[in-house]
């Protein structure tokens, strides 16, 4: 593990940071990162083993909507403090372990040496970096034809530094998640922070085996001064489903890749996210929608909403490789500007290598529909009032299609924001 970790680390130090001149970064703020300000946390686990701090309230509050789970792993400062599963999984074999306990470690805990990882052309000094400094991981492995019949939940707690700090660690959590031929499981993942500053770089990896099915979740609500750099990839056998849903709704920069593969016949995935910014925020999106087998689908829609000086950023990939015959690929992204001084972008991609396929891309920036305004404030709603009705019911349609805990955590997020930002867009 340490020479493939020194390795990584070479690899790091001989590339150059990527560009905003890099498709893949274009649009993005990577010019405005100062590496130098942020430093990795001790690989050892003393951070974790320091004592468990208390909760954050938005950590309880998922938890709370939650209810009974199956599983339960919390992550400290990117050490794996704890992992717990229920009696019922252990007895039929579902393991909810740190990577570091299971044989063959250095293989999951190896972003360059997995098998799906869409090619050298597609990495960079991020993942290697990650690779350098990843500790551990949060590993579930869910065994041929086992339903785990309630969710597993993944807290990342991390940097509970001072606002005022400009200095802050670097954190390199991991999540591993490997679905057996005809089992199904459910994952929701929290990444919360403090007010200081500080350098998150997740990564994700999701394998979904024949038949399977998989609905992960992941909600971002980390502090105003973190920067998030988070890399996820997800492969689908046949006639397998996968569903991943994305809330980004803190960070100060939060870039957030997707990438998934349909290489089963029949294969399935769902991509879906919301974002809301305001202050000086930028979410940033970048997905890839990979069909290598026929008959397999793909169906994406990313909704958000920017106000005050904040951005986004969306830039999605579908791409049909030779042999995907049949195949169907959709790509939605809608964004609401709440203000003169917020801006969207929105560029979506085709790559076809193969006929007879379906592609269908569709994107939309733009305010508030004034005529659905005015509807609801001839009937003597207040103006802040009705915009909040309005960005509520554009979020609605997306978020019933996630889980329901997640979908009303979200959308109590969502509800406390949106009363601000409305009311100062008033002002």
């Amino acid at each position: 593990m340490r020479e493939r970790r020194a390795a990584a680390l070479e690899r790091y130090h001989a590339a150059a940071l990527p560009t905003g001149e890099e498709e893949i970064w274009r649009y993005s703020r990577i010019g405005d990162l100062d590496l130098s300000r942020f430093s990795p946390v001790a690989t050892d686990g003393a951070a974790a083993s320091a004592g468990l701090p208390e909760l954050p309230a938005l950590a309880h509050a998922l938890i709370d909507r939650i209810g009974g789970r199956s599983g339960f792993a919390l992550v400290l400062d990117g050490h794996v403090h704890e992992t717990s599963a229920s009696e019922e999984c252990e007895r039929a074999g579902v393991r909810l372990r740190r990577a570091s306990t299971l044989p063959g470690a250095e293989e999951l805990l190896g972003i360059a040496g997995a098998e799906f990882q869409h090619g050298d052309e597609d990495s960079d000094a991020f993942d290697d970096l990650a690779e350098a400094f990843a500790s551990d991981a949060v590993v579930l492995n869910v065994p041929k034809g086992v339903e785990v019949e309630r969710p597993i939940v993944i807290v990342n707690l991390l940097a509970q530094g001072n606002a005022d700090d400009v200095h802050g660690p670097a954190l390199f959590p991991r999540t591993v998640v490997a679905l057996g031929e005809s089992a199904s499981a459910t994952v929701i993942e929290l990444l919360v922070s403090g007010p200081g500053a500080a350098l998150v770089i997740p990564r994700t990896e999701l394998t979904v085996g024949d038949g399977a099915r998989l609905s992960y979740s992941a909600v971002q609500q980390l502090g105003r001064a973190t920067w998030q750099i988070g890399h996820g990839s997800a492969r689908a056998g046949r006639d397998a489903s996968l569903k991943w849903f994305t809330a980004s709704l803190g960070g100060e920069y939060a870039r957030a890749r997707t990438d998934s593969l349909l290489e089963g016949s029949g294969g399935r995935a769902e991509l879906l996210a919301a974002y809301l910014g305001d202050g000086s925020q930028v979410h940033d999106f970048r997905t890839l929608q990979e069909h290598a087998a026929p008959h397999t689908t793909s169906d994406l829609v990313f909704k958000g909403a920017v106000g005050d000086a904040s951005r986004s950023v969306y830039s999605g990939m579908i791409r049909m490789r030779r042999g995907a015959r049949a195949a169907n690929a959709f790509q939605t992204n809608r964004n609401l500007v709440l203000s003169e001084g917020a801006h969207a972008d929105s560029v979506p991609n085709l790559d076809i290598q193969e006929n007879d396929v379906r592609c269908s891309h569709a994107s939309a920036v733009g305010p508030i529909d004034a005529e659905q305004r005015f509807y609801l404030e001839s009937r003597g709603i207040p103006r802040p009032v009705a915009e909040r009705l309005i960005l509520l019911g554009f979020f609605s349609e997306l978020l019933e299609r996630t889980e329901p805990a997640v979908r009303d955590h979200v959308t109590a997020q969502v509800r406390s924001r949106v009363h601000r930002v409305t009311e100062e867009q008033v002002r």
